[in-house]
């Protein structure tokens, strides 16, 4: 079996840990003061634990979720790629290029990797398809998946 890297692997979490993360998945914008309240610990406590979380990768970081039809990105889409063996580690580099690629994850079954792709419109999205996913060296092939509704679950 393969060893894990040191960032993969997990880091050990208890209660206090568990509800830090979920307060501030709710709103990573909290206080620290605030956090303590609804976790039930010092502010100190709550200051050390979230500086513990975030050196340790647990928390990576902090960001705002955007309404991507407010934001003006009327066009999303799942797209699947095929990818050639062993072309993972320089085609995530290039995905991670594209602005309109929103997330990206490595997968097992019929394909290869996942991207959540969001455009202003159809014709912006065919063009990061056809013109920028398509043409990517290790790409062998793309399946496409329009979104029409999007639900925030968290």
């Amino acid at each position: 079996m393969a060893e894990l890297e040191p960032d993969q692997v997990a880091v050990p979490l208890d209660d206090v840990d568990r509800n830090i993360i979920a307060e501030l998945t709710r709103d990573g914008r909290m206080s620290v003061t605030q956090v303590a309240e609804n976790v039930h610990i010092s502010r100190a406590h709550a200051y050390t634990r979230i500086a513990r979380l975030t050196g340790e990768g647990v928390l990576t970081k902090f960001t705002a979720l955007v309404d991507p039809i407010k934001a003006g990105l009327k066009s999303s889409a799942y797209v699947t790629l095929k990818v050639r063996q062993h072309s993972w580690r320089e085609l995530r580099e290039l995905l991670r290029a594209i602005p309109e690629v929103h997330h990206i994850a490595l997968v097992g079954g019929d394909f290869d990797v996942i991207l959540l792709v969001r455009a202003v419109d159809n014709i912006d999205l065919r063009r990061v398809i056809f013109d920028q996913l398509q043409s990517m060296p290790g790409v062998l092939d793309t399946q496409t998946f329009l979104v029409f509704e999007d639900l925030d679950t968290r």
